[in-house]
């Protein structure tokens, strides 16, 4: 197969895998349904099956990286329309976010100096807790993998989103504000998808919480692993 068909077959494979997934889950509602980690692994077997490398494989579909750009840009939209619940609880929501932006950030530093990880592969992780979009620009700034950020912040959302199920359970919180913020704090985007369905309010601060989060850690991220280093 030449290096275009190649490139054309695994920008195909991608987006059908991704949408084939999408199906099954709205037919699973299950955390191991999400067409995150269903694509993901989809193309990972494939490329095995295949003894596809993982520059072979990016070759086809760089272009969707490239779209996080926009996405990125994008998260301006929910600041805007939540600019009223920013201003009636700013003191919680900025308090809530330094906080627990720099558990997320030093749990990961830890752990990985725990396991004797490579420099690469601690900066890699440092950025596991925000959205692919802020992670990505995140760990390119302070010299992680990118693509290795990526993966781990899929893993991340899918088991903050299924642990977060069982803490509301364990946890005495009955403020829709505090369940959307455990939500949108701990798992990013896949925690967004399961605060709406906890509730309507919940998911609304589930997103605020979430972009604000990715702000935070791209503004004050880079200084912090400097340090760290």
């Amino acid at each position: 197969m030449s290096a275009d068909l190649a490139s054309l077959f695994w920008a195909v494979a991608t987006l059908g895998l991704y949408g084939l997934s999408r199906l099954v889950n709205r037919r699973l509602r299950r955390w191991w349904t999400s067409p995150l980690l269903l694509t993901w692994g989809a193309c990972l077997g494939l490329a095995l099956l295949m003894h596809v490398s993982y520059g072979e494989y990016i070759r086809g579909t760089h272009w969707i990286m490239v779209l996080l750009g926009p996405a990125t840009v994008a998260f301006a939209m929910p600041i805007y329309e939540q600019r009223a619940v920013i201003r009636r609880h700013w003191p919680v929501l900025l308090a809530g976010v330094a906080v627990g932006s720099a558990i997320a950030v030093g749990s990961g530093w830890v752990l990985a100096t725990l396991l004797d990880l490579s420099p690469a592969l601690r900066l890699s992780l440092l950025p596991r807790s925000v959205t692919t979009p802020f992670a990505i620009a995140f760990s390119s700034d302070i010299g992680g993998v990118p693509e290795l950020t990526a993966t781990c912040v899929v893993v991340t959302g899918l088991f903050g989103a299924s642990a977060g199920e069982v803490l509301l359970k364990l946890l005495p919180l009955s403020s829709p504000f505090a369940r959307g913020a455990l939500f949108g704090m701990g798992a990013h985007g896949a925690g967004v998808a399961k605060a709406r369905e906890v509730g309507r309010e919940e998911g609304t601060v589930a997103g605020l919480v979430m972009v604000l989060a990715g702000l935070a850690s791209v503004g004050l991220g880079p200084l912090l692993a400097h340090w760290l280093r």
